[in-house]
Parts: structure tokens; C-alpha cells; sequence
């Protein structure tokens, strides 16, 4: 499997580090804490050097109910940001968290390549005629709800079902409108109670009927330290162990805020293969 970003074809088949770069002061782990441009492109910088193949930047947090914030805000968060990274490293390939369309638009346009929305266009319904309109990878997450109430929206009859037809529809969405590197994230801890999320982990390699790409984020969750009773900053280990087995059931993408830990799961895991 390959996605095309700027025009370099990108091989899924050997699994891929994004590394997250939050811009809110809120997030559950990292909020506020790159407060200004010599402590973000530092941390990026040592993301990169550590083997990150993408840098996933959002200015919109989306932890459970996070506040809401305008579109004017999270663009004045995100543009500056990406130009500063496109113009101190060359080859960077960026992701950009968001459901907006016009950030989406905005964000492309000045230098980033893929998008990451955590409503996979449920929530602004030109964000998929925009990806098509742009022609770029775009990764669709499984939510219901919004970030500020999908924590009430954890009623499912068939957890694991009802995320397959749910990707189905929106695949068979997106591809009526041309969009072709498409990429999924079932959307661990979201709309998903902990058990629930280790019900989605223990059958995901039945994502593999969809034929796409699998993005998986458990990155300091929720998911990780409640169970180990201790908290997102201790939570490093239980990450490693968990995307050890995501990579185990076909996981492409790990979603993280610690790349060389995650480096190191994908190398381990390719020298059993």
C-alpha cells in the first residue's frame, strides 16, 4: 500500500511514525508545553532526527470535552506554525488534525500534505469534496459525536461492526468523489469506553477487509493508565506494549508522542516478519 504525498510515493507495507506536535494548551498530555518557535522546532527537530516520516500538527484539541474553539483561531494557531516547519526542514511531510474544510484548505496551501479528521467529514460536509478538490491523503477516524459529547455516545449493539460499515459508508463516500489515499483510525478513546477499546484492539486485524491503511493511536490514553492506575505521564510503557500488538494485526501508521520508542516496535516487530 502507498500514498502519494507531493508527489513521493509513500510504502505502507513497511509500518510508518507520526509524530504529534499539539498547538493547544489543553491537550490531555502535551498542552502548552511548546509555547514558542524554538521550543517547537526543537521538539520537531528531535522528532525527525528520531526517524518521525510524518509530523502531525493540531491546533484543535479533541480530548473529551475540550472547549470548542472558532476556525479563526485555530488557523491563527496552525498557519504560522506550518510555515515556520516547511521553511527549517526541507523534506518535512505534515499532517494537519482537523475537521474543517477551510483549515484543511488553508493548511495544504501552505506546505502540509496530508489531513487527519477526527469526524471523517461528519462534521463539515465540504471537508470531503475539499480532499478530492486537493488530491491528498486524507485519514478518516471513527467518531460519534463531537469531541465535547462523544464520551455520552458509547452505546453499540456490535462495537466492531458497527466501525467496519461505518468506515465502509465513508469510504464508498470518498471514493465517489475521486479521493484515493485513503487511510483509517478506528478512534481509540473516542465515543469508546476502555473496554471497548480493547474489544476494537483484540479484532483489529478485521480492518484489514477494508483494504486500506490502519492508523492506530494510543499514544498516554486513557485506555493505557486507568487500567495500570497512574497517569499519561507514566504511561510510556503500556504505549510501547500496545502498539507492539497493533503492528502484530496490520497496523500501518503509529500515531505518537514518543517516535524512537515507536522506531523501535516497528524494527523489532520487522526482524520476526
Amino acid at each position: 500500500m502507498t500514498i502519494n504525498c507531493k508527489g513521493q510515493l509513500i510504502d505502507l507495507n513497511i509500518p510508518k511514525v507520526m509524530g504529534i506536535l499539539n498547538l493547544t494548551p489543553d491537550s490531555f498530555y502535551d498542552g502548552g508545553v511548546y509555547k514558542n518557535d524554538d521550543d517547537i522546532l526543537r521538539h520537531v527537530e528531535k522528532m525527525l532526527n528520531e526517524g518521525a516520516d510524518f509530523i502531525d500538527v493540531g491546533a484543535y484539541s479533541s480530548r473529551p470535552n475540550a472547549a470548542h474553539i472558532t476556525e479563526e483561531e485555530e488557523l491563527q494557531r496552525l498557519l504560522p506554525i506550518i510555515n515556520l516547519l516547511v521553511d527549517a526542514f526541507q523534506d518535512i511531510l505534515i499532517s494537519v488534525d482537523t475537521f474543517r474544510s477551510e483549515v484543511a484548505k488553508q493548511a495544504i496551501n501552505a506546505g502540509a500534505c496530508i489531513i487527519n479528521d477526527i469526524s471523517a467529514g461528519k462534521m463539515d460536509e465540504k471537508m470531503l469534496s475539499t480532499i478530492a478538490e486537493l488530491k491528498i491523503p486524507y485519514i478518516m477516524m471513527h467518531m460519534k459525536g463531537t469531541p465535547q459529547n462523544m464520551q455520552k455516545n458509547t452505546s453499540y449493539e456490535h462495537l466492531v461492526k458497527e466501525i467496519l460499515f461505518y468506515f465502509s459508508e465513508r469510504i464508498a463516500t470518498a471514493r465517489a468523489l475521486g479521493i484515493v489515499d485513503v487511510i483509517v483510525d478506528p478512534g481509540f478513546g473516542f465515543s469508546k469506553s476502555t473496554a471497548q477499546n480493547y474489544e476494537l484492539l483484540k479484532h483489529l486485524e478485521l480492518f484489514k477487509m477494508l483494504e486500506k491503511p490502519l492508523l492506530v493511536g494510543f499514544s498516554r490514553k486513557s485506555m493505557i493508565y486507568k487500567p495500570l492506575r497512574t497517569s499519561a505521564a507514566q504511561a510510556l510503557n503500556g504505549t510501547t506494549v500496545l502498539n507492539t500488538f497493533a503492528l502484530q494485526k496490520n497496523a500501518s501508521i503509529l500515531r505518537v508522542h514518543d517516535v524512537k520508542e515507536a522506531k523501535e516496535c516497528i524494527e523489532l516487530t520487522q526482524q520476526l516478519n
